[in-house]
Formats: C-alpha cells, sequence, structure tokens
C-alpha cells in the first residue's frame, strides 16, 4: 500500500540567511536589526567586531577611526585588502562590510573620538564596542557612555593574550575603577605641562595576532547580543583568555568611591537647529528660562585651548581648537619660537566674548551635547540640527 508523500509548506523549503540563528530559543532577529551600535577602532579586533555584526544581522552601524590602511594591517584586518592601503579605515571596513550585508546601513566617520566626536553619537547608539591601544580613548568612551547612560563593551589585546569587558551606566564598577597609578602616569606622559600633546611614538604599534583579536572579538560581539537579549553579561567584569596555554578565567573588578566617571545626565533636550545657527549666548538664554534663574553655566563636553599667547611678542593666537589635539611643536610662537601659554575654557557663565560665537565656532564637534547646571539642578541640551549632517543613513530609522 502506497503511503501518501509528506507534504512540506513552500515556507518550510526555503531558509533565509538567519534561520540558523531563530533555532536558538531566545533569539530575537529584529532586536538585533533594531539596535544601534557605535563601533569605535577599525584595527584588528574592530574589524573583527563588524565582520561579526555584518554575519549576524546587524543593520544600523556608525564605525569611528581616524586612521588610514598600512601594508601591516592587512595580516591582522579581515576586511581590508591591498588596494585598501591608504584609505581611511573606517570606510575601508564599511565598504567590505557592504558587501557581507547589502542590508547594513553603515556611516564611516574618520574621526578622533577624544577630540572630534560628538557625544551625540552616544545618545544614537544602544550600545558602543572599542577596539581600541591607548587608554586615554577609552577614558572618554566610558566618562561619554556614562553621561549618557548607555553601556560599553571594551577589548584588549597584545601578543596572543586579550581580555573583553562589559561596563554598564549607572552601575559601578567601571573602566576608570580600574586604573591604577601606573595607567595615570602613562597617560599623563602624552600630555606637556602646558596640557599641549606630545607626538605619538609607538601608538597603534601593539604586536598581535589575527587569532588573539578573533577570540576577544567574538566574546566582545557575543556579550553584546547576550545584553540585547537581557541575559547575564560580564557586566562589571573582564574575561580574561592567556593564549600561551590556553588558559582562561574572569576578574570581577572593585569600585573606586572617588571615580570621576560615575555621572550621568538625567534630562536631555533635543535641540532642533544646527550648531551654525545658534549662538552661545542664544543657548545660554533658553537655559535660564528653561532653569528659571539667571545664574546659569553651560559646560561643555571638553575643554577647549581658546588661545596660544606669547609673552616674548605680546601677541595671542585665537585657536578653539579641542584639548588635545594641538602638539606641542604646534605651541611654539612662530616669530620667536618660545613656547606660548595655552588659554583654555570649559565652560560659559553669560558674560565674555563668546557669547557671539555660533556653536561651530567653539573648537568642540558637531552633534555635541552642552550641559546647563545651577547647583544641583541640570538640563543637557543635545544640537540634534547637526544629526544627519554626522550620521548620514542611519540618522533615520530603519524600517523593518
Amino acid at each position: 500500500m502506497a503511503t501518501e508523500p509528506v507534504r512540506i509548506a513552500p515556507e518550510q523549503l526555503e531558509e533565509d540567511r538567519f534561520s540558523r540563528f531563530r533555532l536558538i530559543p531566545w533569539w530575537d532577529q529584529a532586536k538585533l536589526a533594531r539596535t544601534r551600535v557605535l563601533l569605535i577602532g577599525a584595527g584588528a579586533l574592530g574589524n573583527e567586531i563588524l565582520k561579526n555584526l555584518a554575519l549576524l544581522g546587524f543593520r544600523q552601524v556608525v564605525v569611528a577611526d581616524f586612521d588610514r590602511v598600512e601594508v601591516s594591517n592587512l595580516s591582522r584586518a579581515v576586511l581590508c585588502r591591498r588596494q585598501d592601503v591608504g584609505k581611511l579605515k573606517a570606510e575601508a571596513v564599511a565598504e567590505a562590510a557592504r558587501v557581507i550585508a547589502p542590508d547594513m546601513r553603515i556611516q564611516p566617520l574618520a574621526v578622533n573620538v577624544v577630540q572630534a566626536a560628538g557625544l551625540g553619537l552616544f545618545d544614537w547608539c544602544d550600545i558602543a564596542l572599542a577596539g581600541l591601544d591607548n587608554r586615554e580613548a577609552r577614558l572618554w568612551i566610558n566618562r561619554s557612555c556614562w553621561l549618557m547612560n548607555r553601556p560599553w563593551i571594551d577589548g584588549a589585546i597584545e601578543g596572543i593574550n586579550g581580555v573583553a569587558r562589559v561596563f554598564l551606566p549607572g552601575k559601578a564598577p567601571c573602566y576608570e575603577c580600574t586604573l591604577g597609578e601606573v595607567d595615570w602616569e602613562q597617560m599623563n606622559r602624552r600630555m606637556s605641562c602646558n596640557l599641549l600633546l606630545h607626538e605619538a611614538e609607538q601608538e597603534g604599534k601593539v604586536p598581535t595576532t589575527p587569532t588573539i583579536s578573533s577570540i576577544i572579538a567574538g566574546v566582545q560581539v557575543q556579550e553584546a547580543m547576550k545584553l540585547i537579549h537581557e541575559l547575564p553579561t560580564l557586566a562589571g567584569r573582564g574575561f580574561v583568555f592567556e593564549g600561551l596555554n590556553h588558559t582562561s578565567y574572569v576578574v570581577q573588578y572593585t569600585v573606586n568611591p572617588e571615580c570621576m566617571s560615575h555621572c550621568t545626565v538625567e534630562k536631555i533636550l533635543r535641540v532642533p537647529q544646527r550648531s551654525s545657527e545658534l549662538t552661545l549666548g542664544a543657548l545660554h538664554e533658553r537655559a535660564r528660562a528653561d532653569l528659571a534663574t539667571p545664574q546659569v553655566t553651560l559646560e561643555f563636553s571638553r575643554d577647549v585651548i581658546a588661545s596660544l599667547d606669547c609673552a616674548a611678542c605680546e601677541k595671542s593666537h585665537a585657536l578653539f581648537a579641542a584639548l588635545g589635539s594641538v602638539t606641542s611643536a604646534e605651541g611654539r610662537c612662530p616669530q620667536c619660537g618660545r613656547m606660548r601659554v595655552v588659554r583654555t575654557v570649559h565652560g560659559f557663565d553669560g558674560s565674555g566674548e563668546l557669547a557671539g560665537r555660533t556653536l561651530n565656532q567653539l573648537g568642540l564637534p558637531l552633534f555635541d551635547l552642552f550641559i546647563a547646571r545651577n547647583g544641583t539642578r541640570e538640563i543637557g541640551y543635545l544640537i540634534a540640527g547637526d544629526e544627519s549632517a554626522v550620521l548620514g543613513p542611519v540618522a533615520r530609522e530603519v524600517t523593518l
């Protein structure tokens, strides 16, 4: 007696790109597609992170890296090719990621996040991942993520060893809590006594292999997926992998009660104007009205070098550049060769010459945050009119 053939519905015959992921009971592909990811660093770790994001179906990503592809990157950067040498890393990896995942909306930004990334980037993202080789940038990311109430996942590699760790805003310990005296000394060596930057010598020269970057980046992205799905993560802890003997362990970090990073802006208002359309004086007036007090200070997202003053020549050169973006060599007077005095500003109390300057004339990045304070009361103002200029295609929500 013939048996009836098993009839399979057409939809059961077809496998989509992510069908194997959906076999995982807790998996939600739509959550990954909706998640906005800020990736900082497009080196060995950043390449592996972005590759994983593309394969997994993340669709909204910003990649920030100011460096260019070198020949030595090709042995550790899975998304870079020989023809990419000389290109901006952020643009090269973004182009390669689009080949893997054509539906991915990805915005490359050739910026140093410490001096040239507005805090709006952290407001935009749901989670930040970092693949960096210096403590200063990690510290900046940590403080920015706490300020904007965003989680971030750090990765660090050297030789065949590495560590991945997760930091949640409002839940210490944070990255700054992990820093010791040696860490602070090494960061301080990068700045001269007059707050100008010493020229970098060996940054980006950390010895690594593609194997360790693959391992640590894999853990970072896996932690991001767990965080998105509200599963237990390495929050406040680090996964340490030692490659020589293939040993690994989890370290618990301790809270530093004097840590300066533990500050979050509770109320942020989106200002519709572009920074070129709004003066500092006008923003101050709005803050006075919103806080209902004449005594208001507007704090900048970072310190700004307002001028370089030469005492010998009695000349002042107006500059308005973020602190850390000017080198010691640039600080010397072009006439007498002496080191000039650095005059910095970090806020505005409503008086003085800055009132008439538009926000884009302050040396601060686009899509940035200004915090208005009066005692313990505060309001953050995000200059949202710059969002499209900075984020391009990812500034608009993806329709799923």
